[in-house]
């Protein structure tokens, strides 16, 4: 089970972070673990992704260059941290995390999988607004 926090309003410019634990059966160096976000009537799209055992992160379009994705091996926690922010960032933002499969796209250097993952979070509401 994966449970995101941490999302809520924030201006134009400002900085959010986003944090995403996982439930005590994961084991935590065995995944990819990433974000995914989805805006009012598009697609869900990738926003990047990290390895779970060695904290390589992987940043996509379009919000590379403004997110940071690091973890917590201790508490089983991957943040997305958000600067800068525009309205066209606005959307509900979850947290997703693939199993062994996936985690090898990371550690062989291939990116984030490019299927779907086989756990998600619930998604949490991030609006950006003055």
């Amino acid at each position: 089970q994966l449970v995101e926090s941490g999302g809520g309003l924030v201006r134009p410019g400002g900085s959010l972070t986003l944090s995403c634990v996982a439930s005590n059966e994961f084991t935590w160096d065995s995944y990819a673990l990433g974000w995914f976000r989805q805006a009012p009537g598009k697609e869900r799209e990738r926003v990047g992704c990290i390895n779970s055992s060695n904290g390589s992160p992987v940043y996509e379009d379009p919000m590379k260059g403004r997110i940071t994705i690091s973890r917590d091996v201790d508490k089983k926690a991957v943040y997305l941290q958000m600067s800068n922010m525009e309205v066209e960032n606005q959307a509900i933002y979850y947290c997703a995390a693939w199993t062994g499969g996936g985690k090898h796209w990371l550690d062989y250097g291939l990116g984030c999988p490019r299927y779907v993952s086989d756990f998600w979070g619930q998604g949490i509401q991030v609006t950006v607004s003055s």
